[in-house]
């Protein structure tokens, strides 16, 4: 990593992430970690409605979900052995737990991003206006990627810009301030900061569909050795969309608590997932992440990671980590460190939980 702040965490996680690597047990307790994020909410609603729980007592075990309010800080704590599990994009899971020698497990492929991230102006309404503009991110994270492939279609690069990185939990309240004049970041947030004065979105998702991909990650090891846990986690998940997706008053009661849940109201909820293509059935998240697309879309992020230093500093290209995706292997076929599996989907799918 180039900043100083990601050599900083480096040097922290890893040391730790290396102890996460030794052999794993079997165990009948687990704990999930999960922010706030439009496509993540059903996490929350899943476990307040006893939905977690049910399925965890049908496999005979026990899984705590727990909110952390920082996005980048909860995959840190997955890195580390804190937690089993952690809700996270792909691009993240390749350049934290992946990149820090964390054999991790896309789970389940929940949904991707067509319009919940976005790069917003003061003042202008078009992406080229950006040139010369300090930008506050979250550095090295999707938004980052997002915003470097919104300057392409504009035929501008980041030396035309100066990223400023930014927690998202002070996002909203640092655009409130007069020096800042333009933000990447993701919902809710998204919808906060356009809400405020002479706000204008130039750049989101939508337009490059299918590339920010949100996941439920689980450690490899411990997948392998426990797979009641993978079991237990998309049985409720399905269970949770079955839910949420309907028109009747439950499916509206859970999304006016999601909606709730992450500051807002069901109408606002409801925007947020019109601009989220949510896999609300399995046999659809299967065939994403079958598709040939999902490697591609990854070898686009690698190069990313890659050019910003996100590898690790002894990775010689951006296929030094391999990535496997039921259509082949992306990268080092003998590094592979991040995986995406449609094995439970697919029991989901066959009503096989």
């Amino acid at each position: 990593m180039k900043s100083t702040l990601k050599k900083i965490l480096a040097l922290l996680v890893l040391p730790l992430a290396l102890l996460a690597t030794q052999p794993v047990l079997a165990k009948d307790k687990f704990k999930i970690a999960w922010s706030i994020y439009v496509g993540w909410m059903p996490w929350d609603y899943g476990n307040k409605s006893g939905i977690v729980k049910k399925w965890a007592d049908k496999y005979g075990i026990e899984i705590e979900v727990v909110q952390i309010n920082d996005y980048v800080e909860s995959i840190n704590q997955y890195t580390t052995g804190a937690f089993d599990g952690c809700v996270m994009t792909n691009m993240d899971a390749l350049t934290i737990p992946a990149a820090s020698g964390v054999d991790s497990t896309a789970l389940i492929v929940g949904d991707f991003s067509n319009g919940n991230d976005a790069v917003i102006l003061k003042g202008k309404k078009e992406l080229k206006d950006i040139k010369g503009q300090k930008v506050n991110l979250v550095e090295l994270s999707v938004s980052h990627y997002l915003l470097a492939r919104g300057l392409e279609t504009v035929g501008l690069a980041e030396k035309d810009i100066k990223v400023v990185n930014t927690s998202d939990a002070d996002m909203v309240a640092v655009y409130g301030t007069d020096s800042v004049t333009a933000v990447t970041t993701w919902n809710p947030l998204v919808s906060e900061i356009l809400n405020m004065p002479n706000s204008n979105k130039v750049f989101d998702s939508s337009q490059i569909p299918g590339e920010i991909i949100d996941l439920m990650v689980v450690n490899t090891g411990t997948l392998k050795k426990n797979p009641k846990l993978g079991k237990a986690l998309t049985g409720a998940w399905y269970e949770i969309m079955a839910t949420m997706s309907g028109t009747d008053k439950k499916a509206i009661a859970a999304r006016t608590e999601m909606g709730k849940a992450s500051g807002t109201d069901l109408k606002g909820y409801d925007a947020q997932l019109a601009s989220t293509k949510m896999f609300f059935k399995a046999v659809d998240a299967v065939s994403f992440t079958e598709s040939k697309d999902l490697k591609d879309t990854m070898e686009k992020v690698a190069s990313f990671s890659f050019d910003h230093g996100l590898l690790g500093d002894g990775a010689p290209d951006a296929g030094y980590i391999g990535i496997e995706t039921p259509s082949g292997i992306y990268g080092d076929k003998n590094n592979v460190k991040l995986r995406f599996s449609p094995d439970y989907m697919k029991m989901a799918a066959d009503g096989k939980l």
